[in-house]
């Protein structure tokens, strides 16, 4: 990782290679001449080079810190894929679901079971159960025969804290 972020910044920083060759140059160069300018002398010094150096660090920070961010924003593209994949199949599911209810299937069940309907000509056989009766879905018959359905409310909480046969 470390020799990929050292090459981003060569590429992206060409000038500043550029010039730490000029400098070295300029070194072997100059050695043998007396008279040396303000500027040779800069680039020579080693100002120069702790300059050059804080200033490759920062970029190398800045590079770092975007290659992070990226790397966080790519996590997070694959979580949201996920994501969708998910909602997607959930989506299908439910189309699915409601291709059968709207189906005339569906509808000619829920007429049978819930409806007790009947197609023409049809004919219906009623089992009986092992009581002797007959095996229906409960009707409100059934509910009234309760004794304590027939009591009123307040009776009822009478009984529940007072009477502790009848509420339970």
């Amino acid at each position: 990782m470390i020799g990929r972020l050292f090459a981003t910044i060569c590429k992206t920083s060409k000038i500043y290679v550029f010039l730490f060759i000029v400098y070295t140059i300029d070194m072997t160069f100059d050695r043998e001449s007396k008279d040396q300018s303000f500027v040779r002398r800069f680039f020579r010094s080693r100002l120069f080079l702790i300059i050059l150096l804080v200033f490759i660090t920062l970029v190398a920070l800045s590079y770092a810190r975007a290659y992070y961010q990226d790397y966080t924003i790519r996590q997070e593209i694959k979580t949201l894929e996920g994501e969708v994949q998910r909602l997607e199949r959930k989506r299908l599911e439910s189309l699915d679901i409601l291709n059968y209810v709207m189906s005339d299937a569906f509808v000619e069940e829920k007429a049978r079971r819930e409806l007790n309907m009947k197609k023409p000509g049809e004919h219906v056989a009623i089992i009986e159960g092992q009581g002797g009766g007959l095996s229906t879905t409960p009707s409100l018959e059934a509910e009234s025969e309760d004794p304590r359905q027939d009591i009123s409310n307040p009776l009822k909480w009478v009984y529940y804290f007072f009477n502790s046969s009848y509420g339970r």
